[in-house]
Parts: C-alpha cells; sequence; structure tokens
C-alpha cells in the first residue's frame, strides 16, 4: 500500500508516518532524509546528490523522483509513505509516471486538516528529541521528567529555529500556494480522504487507519 500524507508544516504527518512505520511495517520516504542518505551511500543516485549539493545548487525534481524510484525498486516493505513529496502539481504528475513504471499504484492520499490558529499555538511549544525523534509540547506534552526523553533518556531535545510564529505563518503561505492544489488534484482523482489534523494523535491515527482499511 503507497499513501501520501497531506497537510501544512506541524499537521503531525511525521508523528503518524511514524507509527504507520512501527503498525504496518510501512517504510516512510522523506526526501530530506533521502537526501541526506544518498550523500553518503556511495551509489550513482548518491554521487549525483553528492555532487549536486557540493556546488550549492538545488536538488531537482527528476533527482528526487530517481531517489523514489531507488527505494521503491530495492527496498522490501508493506507499502510507503510518501512524505514531503509531492508538493507541487508537476512533482504529482512526476509520482504517478513513476508509480505506473514500476508497476505500483497510489492506495490513499490523507489529508490532515487543521485550523491555522490552533496550528500556531501547537507548534509554537514544540520540540523533539534529537535521538529518537519523539515529539513533545510544553503544554500538551511535556516531558516526565525535565531535560529526558520519556522514550528513550536522551538530553538532546530540540526545538526547530524556524518554530516561532513569524515564520510559521511564512511556510503556512508557502503551503497554501504550492501544496495545497495537490488537495484539489487527488480529490478529482478520488484518492483523497480527510482527516482532523488537530484531534489526539491515536485519535488521527485511527481516522488514517480507516481510511486506509478502506483502500
Amino acid at each position: 500500500m503507497n499513501i501520501i500524507l497531506l497537510g501544512p508544516p506541524g499537521a503531525g504527518k511525521g508523528t503518524q508516518a511514524r507509527k504507520l512505520v512501527e503498525e504496518r511495517g510501512m517504510v516512510q520516504l522523506s526526501t530530506g532524509d533521502m537526501l541526506r542518505e544518498a550523500q553518503s551511500s556511495g551509489s550513482q543516485m548518491g554521487r549525483i546528490v553528492a555532487n549536486v549539493m557540493a556546488r550549492g545548487e538545488l536538488v531537482t525534481d527528476e533527482i528526487v523522483i530517481g531517489l523514489i524510484e531507488e527505494r521503491l525498486t530495492t527496498v522490501k516493505a508493506d507499502g510507503f509513505i510518501f512524505d514531503g513529496f509531492p508538493r507541487t502539481l508537476a512533482q504529482a504528475d512526476a509520482l504517478a509516471e513513476l508509480l505506473e513504471k514500476v508497476g505500483q499504484r497510489l492506495d490513499a492520499v490523507v489529508e490532515m486538516r487543521v485550523d491555522d490558529a490552533a496550528l500556531v499555538a501547537r507548534v509554537t511549544g514544540r520540540f523533539t528529541c534529537g535521538d529518537c525523534g519523539e515529539v513533545y509540547h510544553d503544554r500538551t506534552r511535556p516531558l516526565k521528567v525535565a531535560g529526558s526523553c520519556d522514550v528513550c533518556g536522551s538530553a538532546n531535545l530540540k526545538r526547530r529555529p524556524d518554530d516561532n510564529e513569524d515564520s510559521l505563518r511564512q511556510r503556512l503561505m508557502e503551503y497554501y500556494k504550492k501544496t495545497s492544489p495537490l488537495i484539489g488534484y487527488y480529490y478529482a482523482k478520488g484518492d483523497l480522504s480527510v482527516v482532523d489534523g488537530l484531534a489526539e494523535i491515536d485519535t488521527v491515527a485511527g481516522s488514517i487507519a480507516r481510511v486506509l482499511d478502506k483502500a
């Protein structure tokens, strides 16, 4: 099963992707992670990525599609979660062509819908464990022991420098300009389902599970 999680920054896509990885044996294809891993992989695509980034140039859609194709054709999994890709209509078309090329299909697109004001409140208090990736919040999910991750005990706790109101509103505007057209795109294809992205984590996970079980 192949799915896309859509939603603005801070909607909880990463948290839900990790739950799907743990519970369903799916593989999360994060564009950022793939680019970082490719640089040190020694593969042909990895060398291309390393050269582009060494020159300070932007990685093209063709390179990202190449990395995704590499994963789809070499990694054994019970499905893939596309995280951070596609972001534009052109990328959505490219992904559709790639899936057809490798004999796979897109089974579901889940939009994690949120209210902007509530999202700002959520994101500005957010921090993560730099070791295991667990997500916390000053108000809604504080640490049980100050300075120590509940899951792995690490003290490597981080806040994104752009997790402030001004930066988030700029990122939201970028999302609405470039990525939100995908909602109409996938709705027209009959692939789109909507869940409340601001519900409790387990409630959101249950909503996503029901979507996938029907796909």
